[in-house]
């Protein structure tokens, strides 16, 4: 019997890749590599996610089968930064230098005479006309060779390889101006009379411009990758610990779960834990995306890469290592930037022939030019065919799309918008409904006492603090929700005796001498309470939402009070941010219909799905799913079923680990503006990505024929080679600096929304 399959997820960090065509031969070498389950490659990022057995390969075999297919890869570690463009940016600006300091020479001594007639007779009558050729074969051999080889070393093996890439149609271009130039300086004898013109400046000035594309792509490349640059500085060096009676300064690394750390003003919070003893204020911003600082006393908790402020706290580890929220911030970052959605399968379809079909299309250029074209043909099929290979490299094709992401999604993280599943980034934009789950989702999660409308001969101020007395003996989430109210009221609570609770129905206690009962209508009744007209006040709090208590003293009804789970403040504008957006909104509730559809029409909710238990919400989701495509936004764990079943899972920050793994969007902060800045990310990322390819597409479509001479017989035109290079090079820095714009996209502003009565507290005015 076999043994049971044990799949690990590995990161290499692969070298050599140039355009859409090295990603997909690397993909391919990898995905039929033994053991390996799925592969991808990310042009953008220069990593390989790889997914394998771990019975039938280990992460060095996987790595040497992308590095014999010609791309040398490392397995990347787990705390590793996004790679460092700048030693390769630096030797990229030299070899540039170094490349242009010697092509202008010959581009003068070529150039120049076309251009200024008189330098022509100059030249011919100081060093002379071979001079000058020999002069540009010294230094144009200088250039290909020195600055300009590494599209030979890369290029020709790939070519004997069968596998063409940019390198490839570089090297032949160039090869072939320069070997025609040779011929044409040392054998001039062996071309057809007339054709024995020199074209070194064109394979130099290629080499120049396509080094100057490289050397601005790696530049604005090295940006791409800030977002997690930034996410990494965030971690702490050292951390103050109480160890053995003493406080030592130990690396963050040597932190286990259960220490107490000691948190000095304006310390950066070394782990996530929960605060022991003192106060302060923590700048959470490069977290959750929120400005304000966050109060943190004891019990609450803190994140690690956060700032402290001018308060001093101790706190005791919870979570360490790569455990924390930050490490799991980086990860999912991380997995996101090197996802491939759905519409890269298009770009790869067309890449994997693309190369092998320029190299055809250059040499039916070339034949038919020397079929047809004028004397020289020969000159005028070199100087088309070479223009074709060069100006048809698909450098961009293979950047269109994860520079976008990259960029994208680190923009999103600093908005507190985290795309664990890369492909949620495009999937957003096919959603019509947003489903929502309304306790902790809508709501802040825990009641809040809304109204309280006492009886004749009552003072609202005497029956709350009565009320609140019997309450501050019970640990119900009601009981707490008016204790608070009082405490809020700042009225004074007395302290109750004789308390008795009834499960399900009430309470009642004796308190500064009067009896006091708080409950159902039910649990009135069964105590001989008389509610009068509080009965239809209690009906009418019920329709909008609230559950009613009534309060009865010394056998006689007090008061009715209506209770709610207040809606979260930016809840409002964010529904009216769905609708802005054309989604159609759903609630989905375990609370009765009255409740549900109460709150639905207070936000304007399209359509209520009520009395849904926890294993019933994916059959909610079902229900909705005529409607097109759907999101699911959750918080608990009973949310996961729903999260995973959606087509697009999103989990609020506040919300468990359970739901945060079943989703595919993670929001930090606990609002739904969040995930209307998800949607607003996603569509951004996806038109600029649109642009790109549009572009990177665009520009070979129209310029290969141009290359080819399209132009010559109407207007006597030829795209010269140089400006093909330079077209080339452009191309790909175009695409990267468009991607790089999602860097400035601004939060998805919404219009502040008037707090409702089922959103605030009781006020001071409703208890006067």
């Amino acid at each position: 019997m076999s043994p049971m399959p044990q799949t690990q997820t590995i990161q290499l960090q692969v070298s050599g890749l140039s355009c859409a065509s090295c990603v997909g031969r690397a993909e391919r070498a990898l995905q039929s590599a033994p053991g390996v389950v799925t592969a991808t490659v990310n042009l953008a990022t220069e990593t390989a996610t790889v997914n394998f057995d771990t019975t039938l390969a280990t992460p060095m075999q996987i790595a040497d089968v992308v590095t014999d297919a010609g791309y040398p890869a490392l397995a990347k570690t787990s705390d590793a930064a996004p790679l460092d463009k700048t030693e390769d940016t630096a030797r990229l600006r030299r070899m540039t230098v170094i490349a242009g300091l010697l092509t202008l020479p010959v581009f003068l001594l070529e150039m120049g005479s076309h251009v200024v007639p008189g330098i022509h007779q100059l030249i011919a009558q100081t060093i002379g006309i071979q001079n000058s050729h020999y002069i540009q074969f010294l230094l144009t051999t200088t250039v290909l060779f020195g600055p300009g080889l590494q599209f030979f070393a890369k290029g020709l093996p790939a070519l004997l390889r069968r596998a063409p890439d940019m390198n490839s149609l570089v090297a032949i271009g160039t090869l072939a101006a320069y070997g025609f130039s040779v011929v044409a300086t040392f054998a001039p004898g062996l071309l057809p009379a007339g054709t024995a013109n020199v074209y070194f400046e064109a394979a130099a000035v290629i080499v120049v411009l396509i080094l100057l594309g490289r050397y601005l792509e790696a530049r604005a490349k090295g940006r791409t990758g800030d977002a997690i640059r930034r996410l990494i500085k965030l971690r702490s060096g050292v951390a103050r610990i109480e160890r053995a009676d003493q406080t030592v300064d130990l690396p963050i690394e040597e932190i286990t779960v259960g220490d107490v750390i000691q948190v000095r003003p304006g310390e950066r919070i070394a782990v996530d834990g929960v605060v022991l003893s003192g106060s302060s204020f923590v700048n959470e911003s490069m977290i959750t995306g929120e400005a304000v600082p966050v109060a943190k006393t004891v019990d609450e908790t803190v994140i690690g890469g956060t700032i402290n402020g001018t308060g001093a706290f101790r706190f005791r580890a919870a979570r360490v290592s790569a455990d924390t929220m930050l490490a799991r911030i980086i990860a999912m970052v991380e997995q996101a930037q090197a996802a491939k959605l759905p519409i890269q399968g298009v770009v790869d379809r067309i890449t994997a022939w693309f190369v092998p079909a320029v190299m055809i299309a250059a040499i039916a250029t070339m034949l038919l030019w020397l079929a047809i074209g004028p004397d020289p043909a020969l000159s005028y099929a070199l100087v088309a065919g070479v223009s074709v290979l060069i100006i048809a490299c698909p450098c961009a094709m293979g950047l269109a799309t994860p520079t976008s992401i990259m960029v994208g999604t680190g923009r999103a993280a600093e908005l507190g918008v985290f795309f664990r599943k890369g492909d949620a980034l495009q999937l957003l934009q096919d959603v019509n409904v947003v489903a929502l789950d309304k306790t902790g989702t809508l709501t802040q999660g825990q009641p809040a006492m809304t109204d309280l409308v006492t009886t004749d001969g009552f003072d609202k101020h005497q029956v709350l603090g009565l009320i609140a007395a019997v309450e501050s003996l019970s640990e119900h989430p009601i009981a707490q929700a008016i204790s608070c109210a009082a405490t809020e009221a700042g009225l004074p609570v007395a302290k109750a005796a004789e308390f008795e609770s009834v499960t399900g129905l009430g309470a009642q206690a004796r308190v500064d001498g009067k009896t006091v009962l708080i409950g159902s209508d039910q649990f009135m009744a069964r105590n001989g309470v008389e509610l009068g007209g509080l009965t239809e006040t209690g009906a009418t709090l019920a329709q909008n939402g609230r559950s009613a208590l009534y309060a009865a003293i010394d056998g006689q009804a007090a008061a009715v009070i209506g209770v709610a789970d207040p809606i979260k403040p930016t809840t409002p504008a964010a529904i009216k941010a769905f609708h802005d957006m054309g989604l159609k909104v759903a609630i989905i509730s375990g609370d009765n219909e009255a409740t549900a559809e109460a709150i639905a029409n207070e936000l304007g909710i399209d359509t209520v799905i009520a009395g849904v238990l926890p294993d019933g919400k994916v059959a909610a989701l079902n229900s909705l799913r005529a409607d097109g495509k759907l999101a699911f936004v959750g918080d608990g764990i009973n949310d996961a079923p729903a999260l995973a079943s959606a087509d697009v899972g999103i989990a609020v920050g506040s919300g468990t680990d359970v739901a945060i793994e079943a989703a595919d969007v993670v929001l930090i902060s606990g609002d739904l503006t969040g995930v209307a800045h998800a949607f607003d990310i996603s569509a951004k990322t996806m038109r600029n990505i649109h642009q790109n390819l549009f572009w990177a597409f665009g520009y070979n479509v129209l310029l290969i024929p141009v290359a080819a001479g399209l132009f010559y017989p109407t207007f006597g035109l030829m795209l010269s080679p140089v400006l093909a290079a330079g077209a080339m090079a452009m191309s790909s820095v175009f695409v990267v600096t468009n991607a790089l714009r999602l860097r400035n996209v601004k939060p998805a502003s919404f219009v502040p929304v008037p707090k409702t009565s089922s959103q605030s507290r009781v006020t001071e005015a409703a208890i006067t």
